[in-house]
């Protein structure tokens, strides 16, 4: 049986399987191929970092969106 853990992304409180990596965050979020910043525990994670990045529970989450204008 698979065990779950809480983190936090953006100050809201998300349920993800043990484990789980930085992408499979960004795959449930459906934020695949965005353009997005993450930090984990106030660290920035290169997206070439995504999938090697496991997440574990009570971790702190920012995710944020590119904006482009002009």
């Amino acid at each position: 049986m698979q065990k779950n853990m809480q983190i936090q992304v953006n100050g809201a409180s998300q349920t993800l399987p043990e484990n789980a990596s930085l992408a499979d965050l960004v795959a449930l979020l459906e934020l695949t191929g965005k353009r997005i910043a993450i930090e984990v525990n106030a660290e920035i994670v290169p997206r070439s970092q995504h999938s090697s990045t496991l997440l574990q529970a009570d971790d702190q989450v920012e995710i944020v969106h590119a904006i482009g204008g002009g």
